[in-house]
């Protein structure tokens, strides 16, 4: 198992899981309307889970409706019927011509993942290869580093502090995979787009899904 699966999986329960299922059904309706208006054909997940635990595991890329052709990168093993084509290949690795032609496609899509790649630059090499797969539009979904409960540590504000001191506040309380940045770097609105500006990418805008009224979530779409 994947540290992602184990931090996704850690503390995991049904009542939890009901409202990330809520949320991902939000998100997932936003896609859909994109998919209708951009006339959109292909979809190219990232970061899929081979979880199959959950209800809420893989749940926006299995309701998107009206696509052709579904592909898939994953550090993980997918064997899901969903998907046509896949590719066991970190997002933060260097691609060939020959897989960025395989595997581009309309929309490119990636659920709660950049947030579980590692350190800044690792960050800002995954929205790279995000852009250089995608033909038409990308989304990008991540936890609102500003919402005021960490979600994969259910802790309230501590997440607030600069990462190092709130890594040994996790490690302290016996969370040591949640403590390295490694394993969670939570990102805010102005982080992904001072990335944005260093790729030089300007075609974009933000949506937001909200949780007792707050920001709890982040919904970066790009336009090539």
């Amino acid at each position: 198992m994947s540290y992602k699966n184990k931090i996704y999986l850690q503390g995991h329960n049904n009542i939890f899981d009901s409202i990330i299922i809520k949320k991902r059904i939000e998100i997932s309706e936003i896609v859909n309307k994109l998919i209708l208006k951009y006339d959109l054909q292909s979809v190219l997940d990232i970061g899929t889970t081979s979880d199959n635990e959950f209800k809420s595991s893989n749940l926006i890329i299995k309701s998107l409706k009206n696509l052709v052709e579904f592909k898939s990168i994953s550090n993980q093993e997918i064997n899901s019927e969903i998907f046509n084509k896949t590719l066991n290949k970190s997002i933060t690795s260097n691609f060939t011509e020959k897989e960025i032609q395989q595997f581009s496609s309309d929309l490119v899509i990636s659920s709660a993942t950049i947030e579980h790649v590692g350190c800044y630059e690792n960050q800002k090499k995954m929205l790279d290869n995000i852009i250089k797969l995608t033909n038409k539009i990308f989304i990008v979904t991540t936890p609102n580093k500003f919402y005021p409960v960490e979600f994969h540590s259910k802790i309230p504000f501590f997440h607030w502090l600069p990462n190092k001191v709130f890594g040994k506040i996790l490690s302290l309380i016996g969370n040591k995979q949640l403590s390295s940045i490694d394993n969670l770097n939570l990102l805010s609105k102005g982080k992904i787009i001072k990335i944005l500006n260093e790729l030089n990418f300007k075609n974009y805008k933000f949506e937001y899904i909200r949780l007792f009224l707050l920001r709890s979530n982040l919904i970066l779409i790009g336009f090539k």
